[in-house]
Order: structure tokens, then sequence, then C-alpha cells
């Protein structure tokens, strides 16, 4: 399994609702543009692809960031409020 921190900075609207549904069936949301995603090998392939043909490379911007188990346990917050739902959904791409 991969402890993943995904982050992205996708400026126009309709695309960053395209990508935060995505990251929303893999992982859970954090911050506006921030998931945390406990997935598999497989799972981060897939994600990473469905990402890939969504956004616009020259614009876009996502980020991973990979944590091992001892770094997951250093995690720290301040302020805010603790996830609600702690539900993931992992989708299955019906085009490939």
């Amino acid at each position: 399994m991969y402890y993943i921190v995904v982050s992205y900075d996708i400026p126009e609207d309709k695309r960053r609702t395209k990508i935060h549904s995505v990251l929303k069936s893999y992982g859970q949301w954090m911050q506006l543009s921030v998931f945390e995603c406990n997935i598999t090998s497989t799972q981060y392939a897939k994600l990473r692809s469905r990402l890939a043909k969504l956004i616009k490379p020259d614009t876009d911007s996502v980020r991973f960031y990979f944590l091992c188990g001892c770094c997951q346990g250093k995690i720290e917050r301040i302020g805010g409020e603790q996830p609600r739902d702690e539900t993931i959904f992992f989708a299955e791409s019906s085009s490939g």
C-alpha cells in the first residue's frame, strides 16, 4: 500500500471539479486542493493515468508525495476540523 498526499493547482473551474471528483474516489479530501490516499500500486497507476488525461500540462499541476509508515506517524495538524467522511470509494474508469 502507498500512502500518498496529492496536491493540485488547476486554474480552470470545470477541470478542477473533474480532478477533485476523481481524487475523491481514491482518497480523503483534506484541504482545498489536497487529498490523502492509501492505495495499492495498481490503484495509483490508474489514478495517475486518469489525472494525466484530464489535465493541461502547460497550465495545470498535480503533485504526488509518497509518505512511508514512519512519516505518516509524524503528520501534525493545527486547527481545522477532522475529516467527517471516512468513506472512500474506488471508482473504476468505464473507458479503460
